[in-house]
């Protein structure tokens, strides 16, 4: 077979669809990460507490649990970039509804939880889709650096997006905030509406939704490594995001001046999340996923840095580290993933790994508020900050953790085979 030339349209449309992804996850990490701030905010305003901060952001992750794996299965159906455009559209009439109603003041806490839920309903299609047509736009032998510099690109829009979205919230109030975050998912949805499917082979007729999600969870319960991860970010995840949901908004509030300081706080986290992906452009540690798990370790410390609590100075310098060294991991993943995964399960293995990442986040952030009124604030952060030393201690104990390595494109073609530039299966 004579190769594509530089400029054939088997080459142009990944490129094209690479810059359109890209431009769009900036347009929407711009707003999403203000939003975040902005509706613990809103809550707070209210007249609600910790625990309804807790109720709203879990009641975006229920429906984003219930979802995923469908959304998955969809996502290896239905051509992804029409997945992804009505996904942004729902998001983007559920948070133009919420600003609404923060503006016109004294929105009602089921008002709040019930549009944060059509927003994690839109979510539960969006990311499986949106994960799947990323790696499909990426080429094998560039795969880790273009994982970097999309995410440095995206974490970089979310280090504008949280500093100014503090500082809007501060100034404007939260209901402003959630407004630019709707307009961000109108524009980002018009800017994936011109991706190009026309590269990826069409699916083969399966036998039903039960039996794609079938063949997905076979493809994800055979590697070890895989469900290892899965399992450890599920807990991780869990207090993770608990503290940043709902204990941070609290001290923030309590000990250091409000939503100002804590939207810079989580702009060095995004600052730090930048420097490690151009860390990641530059470095490819053979070992993936042991040089990326070591790195979540310090994930651990904002939790601690709060329970303290220390300085505002002293928690945006732990929280720029803990976000440039999990960025590390970031990138180690999505590279192991586009390497070992076949294209036409990539969407129903994200979804599986985003299910089990995120399964326990809405009991957890539910249980927050109940768990500072048990416990204390103090001892619920160090608790936070434990689990995610055990569970990711606990996950190097699994030997394809330690043991998967970068397959390169030399050793690729020595093989042979015609998977030759896209090793799938097992470790081998």
């Amino acid at each position: 077979m004579t190769p594509a030339s530089p400029r054939s349209p088997d080459l142009l449309a990944p490129r094209r669809n690479y810059r359109l992804l890209t431009a769009a996850a900036v347009v929407t990490s711009l707003g999403g990460n203000g939003a975040l701030i902005a509706a613990a905010f809103a809550v707070l305003d209210a007249g609600g507490d910790g625990g309804d901060v807790g109720l709203v952001a879990a009641s975006r992750t229920v429906p984003l649990v219930v979802f995923l794996l469908i959304g998955g299965a969809v996502a290896d159906r239905l051509p992804r970039h029409r997945v992804m455009v009505a996904a942004n559209a729902l998001n983007c009439l559920s948070q133009a509804a919420f600003a609404v109603l923060v503006l016109a003041g004294h929105p009602q806490l089921w008002q709040m939880m019930l549009l944060t839920a059509l927003g994690g309903t839109g979510q539960a299609f969006f990311s499986p889709a949106a994960e799947g047509m990323l790696m499909s736009s990426v080429r094998d032998e560039h795969a880790g650096r273009a994982f970097a510099v999309f995410r440095m690109a995206m974490q970089g829009a979310g280090l504008g997006g949280a500093a100014l979205g503090g500082a809007m919230v501060s100034v404007l109030g939260p209901g402003w905030v959630l407004a630019a975050d709707a307009a961000a998912f109108a524009v980002a949805g018009a800017l994936r509406a011109f991706l190009d499917v026309g590269h990826i082979p069409p699916r083969e007729a399966g036998g039903g939704m039960l039996a794609d999600l079938r063949e997905g969870w076979l493809e994800f319960a055979g590697r070890p490594w895989l469900w290892g991860i899965v399992v450890q970010f599920s807990i991780a995840n869990a207090v993770v995001g608990a503290a940043d949901a709902v204990y941070g908004p609290l001290v923030a509030r309590d000990e250091l001046g409000g939503a100002g300081p804590w939207g810079l706080a989580l702009a060095c986290f995004g600052g730090g999340t930048v420097a490690g992906a151009l860390l990641m452009t530059r470095w490819k540690p053979r070992r993936l996923l042991l040089a990326g798990t070591l790195c979540v370790f310090p994930l651990a410390l904002p939790s601690a840095a709060l329970a303290v609590p220390v300085p505002v100075g002293g928690l945006c310098a732990v929280m720029f580290l803990s976000g440039a060294l999990v960025e590390v991991f970031g990138v180690s993943w999505m590279t192991a993933l586009h390497q070992e995964i076949p294209e036409d399960k990539l969407s129903r293995i994200s979804a599986y790994d985003w299910f089990g990442s995120i399964a326990l986040v809405p009991l957890a952030t539910a249980l927050a508020g109940p768990a500072e009124q048990a416990f204390g604030r103090t001892a619920s952060l160090w608790g936070c900050s434990a689990l995610v030393v055990v569970v990711t201690a606990a996950v190097l104990t699994v030997p394809d953790v330690r043991n998967l390595r970068r397959r390169t494109r030399e050793v690729a073609v020595r093989s042979g085979s015609a998977d030759a530039e896209r090793a799938v299966g097992g470790l081998g």
